[in-house]
Parts: C-alpha cells; sequence; structure tokens
C-alpha cells in the first residue's frame, strides 16, 4: 500500500505542467497535516517535479534531462514573469538564447535579434513584427497587447508572443536572475546514478539461516546483505555483529536488523550522503515504491560521487563563491613553501555586512567552513562535510576590517575531524569557532 507521501508524489506528478502548488493547497485535496505536505513538495522539487521561482512560487515543471539543466525555455518565462500568451504558443518548450530590450530603432536593433532570442519591448507593433520575422520570441510590457495580425504570425512561426504586466527593467531583472540560477545548477547526481541493481546486489532470504550467512560472507568478503521475504520486499539487513555467537540454525530473521534504513532511485546522492555521513552506514538498500529491494549503494559509491560532484564546473557564482573568492591563503614568508598549517585573510566588503556595518554572522560561518575544508585538504588531501559550527563572536567585526583565520587541527580520526579556528584583527582575538566535520574517504 502506497504511503501518504508517495501518493502527494503521485498527485502532483499528474499536476499539468505550469499549475501553481502550495502546501496548504495540497494538505487540503488529500487530507493530510500540512507538514507531510511540505516535506512531500520538497522531495518533489528535489526530483525534479517543481520549482520554487522567486515572486512567483512553487509551480509544477516538467522534468530536464540533467544534461539540459542549464536551459530555460520560453514556456518558463512564462511562469516566471505571471504572464500571458497571445500567440505563438507552439513555440514554448523552445529554449531561450539570450534576451534583448526594444529601446532603439527598428535599424539599429536589427543586428541584435537573432533567432532563439526574446525581444522584450512595449507596445510597438513594428518591432513585434520584426522580431518574430527574424525567428525571435516577443515580450510586452506594460500590460499592453498586440493586433490579430501579429498573433497570425507568431503561429505561422511557431515563436511565442506573450505580454506581462511588469515593466521591462523588472522583466529583464527575473529573467536574468533565473537564467543565472540555471547555470549556478550543478548536474544532480541520482542514486539510480551510482547504485549497484538487483542482479549484481548480493542478499539474504529470511528464512536463509546463520550458516547461509557465513558461506556468503565467505564467498564474497562483504559482511553486511540485506534480507527480503519471499516477495522480494526489504525486510532487514544482517551484519557480522547481528550472527556474533548465534547458532548456525538459526534463521535471518531471527537475527536481522527489522526496518532498516532505505533509499530510493530518485532520491540526490547529496542526501543519502548526508544520511548514511550522519548515521555512519556502509551500505543502504535501494527499494522501489512498494519496498521490493532494487539494488544496493555503498557508503564508498556515495563518497565517489560526492566528490565528482564537488569538480563539477558551474558557470556562474553563488554567494558562497563570492564569499569564499575573497579568502587569500597568507605567504608569510614570501617563499611559496607549504607551511605546516595555513593561515588565511579575508577583507570584509559592502556586500558582507548586515544592516548595521558589521560583518554578517552568515558571512563569517561561510569564512569559517572555508578555512576548515581548505586546511583539511592543505593537511590531508581529503575533502570534508561540514556537521556542527560553535561559533563565538567576540568583539564587533566592522566593513573593511582585515581578518586573519588561524586554523588549528584538535582530532583527526580516519572519518571524522575536529578544528578550533581563531579569528584576529591586528592580533586581537575577535572571534573563535569550534568546527566538527566528516573526512570523505578517498576514492
Amino acid at each position: 500500500m502506497a504511503t501518504k507521501h508517495d501518493l502527494i508524489l503521485n498527485h502532483i506528478e499528474s499536476l499539468p505542467i505550469g499549475d501553481r502548488i502550495s502546501v496548504r493547497g495540497i494538505a487540503k485535496a488529500l487530507n493530510v497535516s500540512e507538514g507531510t505536505a511540505y516535506r512531500a513538495i520538497k522531495d518533489a522539487e528535489n526530483i525534479g517535479l517543481v520549482s520554487t521561482i522567486q515572486r512567483v512560487g512553487t509551480i509544477r515543471i516538467e522534468r530536464k534531462l540533467k544534461k539540459h539543466i542549464e536551459r530555460l525555455t520560453f514556456g518558463e518565462v512564462v511562469q516566471i514573469i505571471e504572464g500571458d500568451v497571445l500567440g505563438g504558443a507552439d513555440g514554448l518548450n523552445k529554449v531561450l538564447n539570450k534576451f534583448v530590450i526594444g529601446a532603439m530603432k527598428e535599424e539599429a536593433m536589427e543586428r541584435y535579434i537573432t533567432p532563439g532570442s526574446l525581444m522584450i519591448v512595449g507596445n510597438r507593433e513594428e518591432v513585434h513584427r520584426l522580431a518574430l520575422e527574424h525567428g525571435a520570441a516577443v515580450l510586452i510590457t506594460g500590460g499592453f497587447g498586440t493586433s490579430a495580425e501579429i498573433a497570425r504570425l507568431a503561429d505561422k512561426v511557431a515563436m511565442p508572443v506573450m505580454s506581462t504586466t511588469y515593466d521591462t527593467f523588472t522583466v529583464a531583472t527575473m529573467i536574468n536572475r533565473a537564467l543565472s540560477d540555471q547555470l549556478i545548477k550543478k548536474d544532480i547526481m541520482l542514486v539510480s546514478d551510482i547504485y549497484v541493481p538487483l542482479e549484481k546486489t548480493l542478499y539474504l532470504n529470511s528464512q536463509d539461516t546463520v550458516k547461509d550467512y557465513k558461506k556468503l560472507a565467505d564467498r564474497s568478503s562483504h559482511s553486511r546483505f540485506p534480507v527480503v521475504n519471499r516477495s522480494m520486499r526489504l525486510v532487514g539487513i544482517v551484519t557480522a555483529k547481528d550472527i556474533l555467537e548465534k547458532s548456525d540454525k538459526l534463521t535471518i530473521e531471527k537475527v536481522m536488523t527489522k526496518d532498516p534504513n532505505f533509499v530510493k532511485r530518485e532520491m540526490s546522492v547529496a542526501s543519502v550522503s548526508h544520511q548514511m555521513i550522519w548515521d555512519g552506514l556502509e551500505v543502504m538498500p535501494v527499494v522501489s515504491d512498494d519496498l521490493s529491494l532494487v539494488g544496493l549503494v555503498s557508503r564508498q559509491d556515495v563518497m565517489k560521487a560526492m566528490q565528482l560532484v564537488q569538480r563539477q564546473t558551474q558557470m556562474s557564482d553563488t554567494i558562497s563563491d563570492q564569499i569564499t573568492g575573497e579568502i587569500q591563503l597568507i605567504d608569510h614568508d614570501g617563499d611559496g613553501k607549504k607551511k605546516e598549517m595555513p593561515e588565511f585573510l579575508f577583507t570584509v566588503s559592502p556586500q558582507m555586512v548586515n544592516e548595521v556595518g558589521t560583518i554578517s554572522m552568515g558571512v563569517l560561518n561561510e569564512v569559517v567552513a572555508n578555512a576548515v575544508k581548505r586546511t583539511l585538504y592543505f593537511n590531508q588531501r581529503r575533502n570534508t562535510w561540514i556537521e556542527q559550527i560553535n561559533l563565538h563572536y567576540f568583539r564587533l567585526i566592522q566593513l573593511e576590517s582585515q581578518l586573519v583565520i588561524r586554523p588549528r587541527i584538535l582530532e583527526l580520526g580516519r572519518r571524522s575531524a575536529k578544528l578550533d579556528i581563531e579569528i584576529y584583527i591586528e592580533n586581537t582575538l575577535v572571534a573563535k569557532a569550534i568546527v566538527v566535520c566528516q573526512v570523505l574517504e578517498r576514492p
């Protein structure tokens, strides 16, 4: 029987593309709590069924192929600008290449109009016609419409003519933000990309015995196996610890750990990584919606995938990139030689302060987190996953202050580390942090 979570996801997937979705609406329609609806909508966003767009809300979108994640279609532009389609609806699935603002004479703007571009203009029908004839879409601002002749031309060339009540500056800002957001997104790696499928997965039946476990462990050199019933539904997981000092005749059902953690193929590797690191899990069964076993994902596979994601390039800077881009490694001697422990320099710029002109706590946290990651990579050549930052802010850090960040490793294990971070201004301690993090295994 499907869970409430699965029912909500199925309901969302059945909605038409472009429909707006709200927590309250889903909760009322399916008679579930708002908390359950919220979690399901977040999951739907993770797997690409919905998207939350600034000033628009959460809308049902067509799930994109991952390799085309950076594209923005004219149909999505309509949703972003809360617009109406006046003609050329057959072209809504075409991809926007660039946008042009029609604030010049026709002969001057002609050179800028290219096929697949978007002409943003007011109620100038001659410009509407010029854009369509050159293979561009048209966005009319200020709430104006267009003539039936232009609408027919749009249908003929299959390029949309849209209208919005927003002004040209606001529309350009909204589209530019959407394009930037798309360029920032990395290829979302899912469990389906990395898991070991069922035909290659070693598992036990609940009616198998401890002796069967030992044979399988000896043959495979593994110590953890999912356990299934006769219907191939996941019922448990068994490890070497579970069978310790147990009789060979006991069934696996009596020694296994019941109700184990599991994942689904549509989940992101990032969410699975966090769960495996947090709970210290070596393997997790992969199941279908009816809990049938479909494969297995290991901690090592997840770590490899996470390191691959971290090495992906992106086409635009995030807020985090802007902050960390200002953190410089201090070379005390000027000889470029590697020091035992690095130190970093960060200057507080106007974009990094709060309403009273002191450094934002979020920025300071990001500086500390980046110093930790760079220190452990500098010292151990290993990447990290920050678990906890305990930050103490002793004195005000004002605009244009030059911070010196001095990390120190307190504890370093095979999988975890604890660091002490001290932040100085002119040899005065102004902030201090204790950071706990997971150290990713080398692939």
